[in-house]
């Protein structure tokens, strides 16, 4: 098949174009300034944003599977401030999802978060919720993959847990009980491949996990134990982490903000994890502990 990934050059791209190619696709990353090592060899590049309609159309040519990974990070503020979220994942799958029926593409796999609804409580997870109501209402099959935080080599969880919770006296909001169940990139990979060729998962929200859930006070530990620093909690009440992080939002260049502190008031885990549904375990996936330990 004949599959265009948008956000190619990302962290889950790479993997995902590297994944897609090992199983005889013709894979196509595109990128907003597609670079000579992002993507591995054997897989084209072109070059569009999803935020600018026009530069879709000709990639989006003679495709027959889009799958959709531009996505801003919800563990850090992004620049240009939270209306970027809409931006880039309301309007920017909204533009992605009329290139496609413009241009013929039968399927779109949408990368979507954990807890998305138009109505949640930030600006990503209301930006995902929207996101997801474009794709099922369009006349594209259709799947949409809500993992949880995903961890592995380039990843942005074990650095933002650093960024958060320090090492040695660790202040953390409400003493760290956010919960989380991170999924390994080369265990997610493989699913996300799976829903793009096996037309079994047209129609579905798959929501991923790993194989068990940890407190942000658990991951502080587990990161720094395994680097040699000790963690000692200092529990932060909620409402003076509310203070803190909304004063740090207005702050330029800041790396997180309100959004931030509003993201750790509700858990990052699944209802029901659904890797089942691609004859996996939840057991034999790569724990968090097993993937610091062995780099």
């Amino acid at each position: 098949m004949d599959i265009l990934v948008t956000g190619g050059s990302g962290f889950v791209g790479q993997h995902l174009c590297r994944e897609l190619q090992s199983r005889g696709h013709s894979v196509t990353s595109l990128s907003r300034t597609p670079g000579s090592e992002d993507v591995p060899d054997g897989v084209e590049k072109t070059m569009g944003d999803v935020t600018a309609y026009d530069s879709l159309l000709e990639p989006m040519a003679g495709q027959d599977i889009v799958v959709n990974l531009v996505a801003l990070s919800p563990l850090f503020k992004p620049s240009g401030g939270d209306e970027m979220h809409d931006r880039i994942h309301r309007q920017g799958t909204e533009n992605v999802v009329r290139a496609a029926q413009e241009t013929g593409v039968e399927k779109i796999v949408q990368m979507s978060a954990l807890g998305a609804d138009p109505d949640g409580e930030t600006a990503y997870i209301r930006a995902k919720g929207a996101a997801e109501e474009i794709v099922k209402s369009s006349s594209l099959r259709h799947v949409i993959v809500r993992p949880s935080v995903i961890f592995g080599e380039g990843g942005e969880f074990v650095p933002f847990t650093k960024k958060l919770a320090p090492p040695y006296l660790t202040p953390l909001p409400g003493g760290g009980k956010t919960r989380f169940q991170p999924i390994w990139i080369g265990d997610l990979v493989p699913m996300l491949a799976d829903t793009v060729e096996d037309d079994e998962y047209d129609g579905g929200i798959y929501e991923l996990g790993g194989p068990e859930t940890l407190t942000l006070a658990e991951v502080a530990r587990l990161v720094h134990g395994s680097e040699g620093r000790p963690v000692r909690v200092v529990p932060v009440p909620m409402a003076l982490a509310k203070v803190g992080l909304t004063i740090l939002g207005a702050i330029p260049g800041a790396p997180m903000g309100g959004d931030q502190y509003r993201s750790l008031q509700f858990d990052n885990t699944t209802e029901h994890n659904d890797v089942e549904a691609f004859d996996v375990a939840a057991s034999e996936l790569q724990t968090l502990g097993e993937y610091l330990r062995d780099r």
